[in-house]
């Protein structure tokens, strides 16, 4: 008689998908709330810089598991294969080139606002195009104006790539968004720097085998990338690319 398998054990950072719900809720109420977005920027490259991993990709991504959550257990994703030139470096480091500039246009407007050549501007901007006024959520703080006007161009950011994730969730695998998420790609691309200065390293990408954070030369590692496959959760072999395997985007 065959015992029923049991379920695995949920952790703590299983339910990271709640925070990332809860910022875009709050983000609607009170604009201000969207400087709490950055911890989804500084907290990817600082354990990647740390540990040479894609440890917070693989594990920590509230987005990430929400598309799952999504994709999968609300099937509202039908599970197609990825395009090609989706997963292709050539899209994948273009579109964070162009994150990047849209990134920094943004850091422009806060500055005019900082020395005070523009007035706040009380709207979000959805896929860099649609500007949506969004005065409901401004109460004014009592801060520089500047930090509202970044928080409006923040949570326009956020906005506009889970705008993405969901679109491509719902045309094909759950976690399409990771394959081309410029968070990822960065990351990618940290692991990989590390993986070449400090090659066989026990966090990093090694040279001989598999570590339980980064990638292993001759297999795949339970979080990172394998040289000659793809990890279960990770990045693929050739290059340790952000695009994630089958059965992790599925």
């Amino acid at each position: 008689m065959n015992k029923p398998a049991l379920k695995a054990k949920k952790h703590w950072y299983d339910y990271l998908w709640i925070a990332s719900l809860l910022y875009l809720f709050l983000g609607f109420f009170n604009i201000m709330f969207a400087w709490l977005g950055l911890i989804c920027f500084l907290v990817p490259l600082a354990i990647s810089i740390a540990t040479g991993s894609k440890l917070y990709c693989n594990r920590y991504c509230g987005r990430g598991q929400l598309f799952s959550i999504l994709g999968k257990k609300l099937h509202l994703s039908p599970n197609r294969e990825i395009p090609g030139w989706v997963k292709s470096k050539a899209f994948r480091y273009g579109f964070l080139v162009f994150f990047l500039v849209m990134f920094c246009q943004m850091l422009f407007n806060t500055y005019l606002v900082f020395r005070g050549t523009s007035g706040l501007k009380q709207a979000v901007t959805v896929l860099w195009t649609f500007r949506l006024p969004w005065q409901h959520a401004y109460h004014g703080t009592g801060l520089p104006l500047w930090t509202a006007q970044f928080a409006f161009g923040f949570y326009s950011v956020m906005l506009t790539s889970t705008i993405l994730g969901l679109a491509t969730m719902v045309l094909f695998r759950p976690r399409s968004w990771c394959v081309y998420c410029p968070m990822g790609t960065m990351t990618q691309m940290i692991c990989k720097a590390k993986a070449g200065a400090c090659p066989g390293a026990a966090s990093g990408c090694g040279t001989s085998g598999c570590s339980s954070l980064g990638c292993g030369s001759s297999g795949c590692s339970s979080s990172g990338c394998g040289a000659s496959g793809c990890s279960s959760s990770g990045c693929s072999s050739s290059d340790c690319s952000s695009s994630r395997s089958d059965e992790s985007l599925s």
